[in-house]
């Protein structure tokens, strides 16, 4: 039995020894075809092999075919050199013509210069110079190339890496791709053959016919045209640039839509969008932003700030419509306003304040309150307000309140409330934005707390008349002037019931007003943003001079000098100095090498 076991065991050493011995005789390269043969006096034991008229040098290493006018052959060294008209084939997938190339059948490593193109079935690549190592199945180039693919475009860089198995490429520095469709630019840009996918790292812009995208970290498909971008993303769309944290694009119907810290700046009509949730539409001219909306009109000495639960912002810059909707809260220096939904419209100045519904609707308990605007200390309420704006100046004009228009100010000493309704009020604008006349038209009813000039209460006037004019300057209230007067008393306060001391609709809502653009939020719920998951950060790819391809280069470059020791190893020669000073000091460390080591 014992004598069975040694056998086996001899004859599976037997075995190894010859398949070990057939691929190390395998990977010899051979000579398939020269012209002719000559011995190089120059380099002792390496031969010249030279076309003829009817074919180039042909030479073979495994699945690997390469064609030249010229070569040298290091038996030894198991390396050749590559001359004039050079092409290496393998397979029936991988092409690479150029006018010079070095090949190492122990390290399986190939450089070429000179015009160098690699091709596969759906890739070009470009270069100078290109390294292509076998066993990995990567080409790599480092002094600039190009990279065509079929319809997602022509790509340039500095540096560029081709995982073949992965159809992957990697590109630093200087990046560039080109389409019919796109111009893109990135430090660091990732790209799938097979997908069209593209990731893109570093400053980078996505440039279009009808937008320009910048992102620090985004990804897009050459092939749909869909991207989305992230970290410092905004998008420029002619006259409006859209920022958020994460941004969404189709520029097929030149769509986006962004989540988180929205601003949307339109330069031409000098506003600004800000809010958490937007959508849009170039081709119509449309914007729809939600989750704490709220929409800034900037002006010359002061700005408008307009709050609500959802803002769309339609039509061309000379003709657009903003509408915001539910519980809107207007907010300006020297005015604020609720109302349930505003209506704007760029072309005609005309701004829209509509009732806000509380409670139910149809509920028989459900009330409406009346759009309001607070101007210094004056409160208006109507059914509907319009504030007129000049179209050319973009300064307040005038203002009307529709149907129950009622205005209500704080006595300036007292606990009474000066007070004025009418069927409609109108109000004027000086050039500063302040209101300096209010008429009240039609039915015009008043309680006036009157003083003296020590501020002592004289009465109480309360009247009936056909209109009211109220003058004021430097926001104090000069004069009322009564048109029409139909009667009226100034009694006391001691002898005034308190019943009548307010008219009927009166409802005083300070406790409502806006003092600040903080206040526009303060009864919005907590806002809860969501998590933006997505793009990984970049991942700097390893060197292509790995440490296993320093081994192979190295015990090449060993078996060279134990047949002469005076030659200089062939393996290593064409490896860039960084690497060299690497292998000889032992310092492989291709982690800290920001971009793979490709310096």
């Amino acid at each position: 039995m014992k004598a069975l076991h040694s056998l086996y065991f001899i004859v599976l050493i037997f075995l190894a020894t010859f398949i070990y011995g057939h691929a190390q005789e395998k990977k010899q390269i051979e000579i398939l075809y020269s012209g002719r043969v000559n011995m190089d006096e120059a380099n002792p034991g390496a031969k010249v092999l030279t076309r003829d008229d009817s074919q180039q040098v042909h030479v073979l290493h495994e699945n690997i075919n390469l064609w030249c006018d010229r070569a040298i052959q290091y038996s030894a060294e198991n390396f050749i050199e590559a001359f004039g008209n050079v092409k290496m084939v393998q397979g029936d997938t991988i092409t690479m013509t150029s006018k010079y190339v070095e090949y190492s059948g122990l390290t399986q490593l190939a450089f070429a210069s000179g015009d160098v193109v690699l091709k596969d079935p759906t890739s070009t690549i470009t270069s100078d110079t290109l390294y292509f190592d076998r066993l990995k199945q990567e080409a790599f180039y480092r002094n600039g190339g190009t990279v065509v693919k079929d319809t997602s475009g022509t790509i340039t860089s500095k540096i560029g890496r081709y995982y073949m198995n992965l159809k992957k490429y990697k590109f630093v520095q200087d990046v560039v791709l080109v389409n019919k469709d796109a111009t893109i630019n990135s430090n660091y840009f990732d790209f799938y053959s097979d997908t069209g996918h593209a990731y893109l790292f570093g400053p980078s812009t996505i440039v279009t016919e009808e937008s320009k995208t910048y992102c620090e970290k985004g990804f897009y498909d050459t092939k749909t045209k869909i991207g989305y971008a992230m970290k410092n993303a905004k998008i420029d769309y002619d006259n409006r640039e859209i920022i958020g944290d994460s941004l969404y694009f189709d520029n097929n119907i030149s769509f986006a839509s962004a989540t988180n810290n929205i601003k949307v700046t339109d330069t031409l009509n000098n506003s600004i969008v800000k809010g958490h949730y937007a959508e849009v539409f170039k081709a119509k001219d449309s914007l729809f932003i939600t989750k704490r909306a709220y929409a800034i009109t900037l002006q010359e000495n002061d700005s408008i700030y307009i709050h609500g639960d959802t803002l769309m912002v339609t039509g061309k810059p000379e003709k657009r419509i903003t509408r915001v909707f539910r519980n809107v809260k207007l907010y300006k220096s020297d005015m604020s306003g609720k109302a349930d939904s505003i209506h704007m419209n760029q072309e005609t100045g005309l701004t829209q304040l509509i009732n806000i519904s509380k409670g139910v609707q149809n509920d028989a308990f459900s009330v409406k309150l009346k759009p309001i605007l607070w101007n210094i200390e004056n409160q208006m309420t109507g059914d509907t307000i319009h504030l007129i704006s000049d179209t050319k100046t973009e300064k307040l004009d005038s203002l009307v309140v529709f149907n129950n228009a009622f205005v209500i100010s704080k006595d300036s000493i007292g606990t009474g409330y000066n007070q004025i309704n009418g069927m409609r009020l109108v109000g004027l604008f000086d050039d500063n934005n302040e209101l300096y006349n209010i008429d009240i038209i039609k039915n015009a009813q008043s309680i006036y707390y009157l003083r003296d000039d020590d501020g002592e209460l004289i009465g109480i006037d309360k009247s009936k008349s056909g209109s009211i004019k109220i003058l004021i300057s430097n926001k104090q209230v000069d004069e009322v002037i009564k048109l029409n007067q139909v009667d009226g008393t100034i009694p006391p306060e001691s002898l005034y019931p308190e019943n009548e001391k307010i008219l009927k609709g009166f409802d005083w809502r300070d406790e409502e007003r806006p003092r600040s653009v903080e206040d526009l939020f303060k009864d919005d719920p907590p806002l809860i943003l969501p998590v933006i998951k997505g793009l990984d950060d970049y991942i700097p790819q390893e060197d292509f001079f790995d440490e296993g391809m320093l081994e192979r280069i190295e015990q090449a470059d060993e078996a060279s000098k134990k047949t002469d020791k005076d030659k200089d190893p062939k393996a290593s020669r064409n490896l860039p100095q960084r690497v060299k000073d690497k292998e000889e000091n032992q310092l492989i460390t291709p982690a800290n090498d920001s971009v793979g080591g490709q310096k």
